[in-house]
This record gives C-alpha cells, sequence and structure tokens, in this order.
C-alpha cells in the first residue's frame, strides 16, 4: 500500500505545503507529487498563519485523492531558533510574533499523525544528503550561502543538532578581527559568505576604490554604491569586471578559511553548499582548494569533497518532507 507524508516549509515571505510519496525511495523525481505556495503575510499573526497552513494541507490532501488514513506523518522546516524535541518555533527574526509557537503538537492533533520539526539548515542538509550532492556519504556538511551562512551537519549517518538545536551555526565564527558584518560581528564567516555579507563586502570595497580614484561599469559616484547586491556583482563578475572580481575573489578566499575550520573540527567527506556557491562554482572551486590546500590538515582535506547542491530551487520542498525520515 503506497503511503503519504506531508512537508511544510515555513518562511518569512512565502510558506509551502508539499505532498510527498513515501514509497519513492531514492527517486527524486516520484518523491513530490503536488505543492501548494502562498505569501505569509507576517503582519497577520501566527495563529492565522498556522490555519492557513493547516486549511491548505487540507486542500492539497483532497485534491489529490489521499486520506489523513494514508499519511505516515508531517515534516515541518522553519527557521531558528526552535526546539526540535519539544516542537516549537521561539520567535525567529523574520517570524517576529512566533514565540512559543507549539507548531507539531498543533499539527498532530490536526492530523492525528507524527510530526517533526527542524530548522531549515539542518532540513535542507537531509535533504541534500538523502536526494542530492551527499547520497552515499555518512558525514556531510550542508552550508546554506544565501541570505546567510548556516550549516546542517550529518555525522555518522545521522542528524546531529546539538544540546538545543545550535549546531552548525558556523555563520557566526570570526574570521577575520574587521570585515563586513554578520550575525552582529565584524569578520564573521557570515559576513564574508552570505549575500548580505557579500552586499556589504561590495559597498566597502567600492568605497576603497573610490577613495583610490578608481570606478567601476558598477558605479561612477558614492550614490550608486547604494545599488550594490551579491547578484548583481555575481553579473558583473562573469563579464570579467574588475571590481566585481575582487568581491568575489574575497568572498571566495574567507570561504576556504571557514572550509578549513570546518574540515579540520568535524573530518567529513563531503561539504555540500548552496545557493551563491552553486550558481558560481567554477569562480569559487579554484580558489577555495587553494585556500584549503594551506589552511587544513591535508589528511583531513584530502577525504573531503567540496560539492555544489543539487536540488536547486525545490531544496526546501524536499527539505520538509526529508526531516520525517
Amino acid at each position: 500500500m503506497i503511503m503519504f507524508s506531508l512537508g511544510i516549509d515555513i518562511g518569512g515571505t512565502k510558506c509551502a505545503v508539499v505532498l510527498g510519496k513515501d514509497k519513492a525511495g531514492d527517486n527524486v523525481t516520484e518523491f513530490i507529487l503536488d505543492k501548494i505556495k502562498f505569501p505569509t503575510d507576517v503582519s497577520r499573526g501566527w495563529r492565522a498563519v498556522v490555519d492557513e497552513i493547516l486549511l491548505q494541507c487540507d486542500t492539497l490532501l483532497s485534491g489529490n485523492g489521499v486520506s489523513r488514513e494514508e499519511l505516515i506523518g508531517v515534516g515541518i522546516s522553519c527557521g531558528g531558533p526552535l526546539d526540535s524535541k519539544r516542537g516549537i518555533i521561539n520567535c525567529p527574526p523574520n517570524l517576529p510574533d512566533w514565540d512559543g509557537v507549539p507548531i507539531v503538537s498543533i499539527v498532530q492533533e490536526h492530523f492525528g499523525v507524527r510530526c517533526v520539526l527542524h530548522n531549515d539548515a539542518n532540513a535542507c542538509a537531509v535533504a541534500e544528503w538523502r536526494f542530492g550532492a551527499g547520497r552515499g556519504y555518512d558525514n556531510l556538511v550542508f552550508l546554506t550561502f544565501g541570505t546567510g551562512m548556516g550549516a546542517g551537519l550529518i555525522l555518522d549517518g545521522k542528524l546531529y543538532a546539538g544540546a538545543n538545536d545550535g549546531a552548525g551555526e558556523v555563520g557566526h565564527i570570526r574570521l577575520a578581527e574587521n570585515g563586513p558584518v554578520g550575525y552582529g560581528k565584524k569578520g564573521s564567516f557570515e559576513g564574508f559568505c552570505s549575500g548580505g555579507g557579500i552586499k556589504n563586502l561590495a559597498m566597502l570595497t567600492a568605497e576603497e576604490y573610490l577613495s583610490r580614484g578608481k570606478k567601476s561599469s558598477l558605479f561612477q559616484k558614492e550614490e550608486d554604491i547604494q545599488k550594490l547586491d551579491a547578484k548583481l556583482v555575481a553579473q558583473a563578475m562573469h563579464s570579467g569586471d574588475e571590481f566585481a572580481c575582487e568581491v568575489y575573489t574575497r568572498c571566495a578566499e574567507y570561504l576556504g578559511r571557514g572550509l578549513s575550520v570546518i574540515i579540520d573540527i568535524l573530518n567529513p567527506q563531503a561539504i555540500v553548499i548552496g545557493s551563491i556557491y552553486e550558481r558560481n562554482t567554477d569562480f569559487f572551486l579554484p580558489i577555495i582548494k587553494d585556500v584549503i590546500s594551506k589552511e587544513a590538515l591535508g589528511c583531513n582535506a584530502s577525504v573531503c569533497e567540496i560539492l555544489p547542491a543539487q536540488l536547486g530551487d525545490s531544496i526546501g520542498d524536499f527539505a520538509a518532507l526529508s526531516v520525517l525520515f
């Protein structure tokens, strides 16, 4: 008998509910059957958002002819902080009034099945481990490298969340005394290696350029600097713009330093990196390999592959479902 599972991906801008087929094994194309996306609209309060999540889940089930009796469980992916053991969301930055929301008990009461909650980085790690670039590895680190920099850890074939779901907060590591701010800390891993970090790094570098009388295709005067962002600079980097290449080279060098720390502490078989790295692998990889060869222990670096994530924009869908397994 084919059974089904539901995935719920909760974000500050949008939410998604996903229907998955339990008997798909490792077949990516058969795992996700259908999904519904809708705006979160946090201004209406957490209860209204949760009520819509449940409504959309019911709509997804009925639209696909699936009864609650055919459900094996519900997986939930959400930004932290949260308590995965108690199933509670504890006021993530992008969900300001979600303070102590008992999401797991609410969903379990509605559907009468097992429900599992994990933060989004951990959920994405499980997704890439089961369906993406991390298949076949027992020791794997997944790095988000998107809006922020976080990690999910698969150690000895199991997700490792830490004592209070705080494992994997690599973005908080300080890599330099000064530099762009991430996690409220100058020179942090997230400050150098995230969408917001690259924007800040580009603005700092542009100010240095102008102070030396240099310009770029991206800016000619002070007012232009505010328009810079990671995507714009990446496009210019691929076109060979000197300024943009300098920004992304510095980002890649610090990415290599951060990876070296992870390699020496956790000794993983692979580090899978999503989002910005995934879209710019050809530029990043030679630089980070060079840094790792100088910074990490050779015996550890030699067994660790650096891989781009494979699930792309669908990773959130797979992530929400994957935490059940």
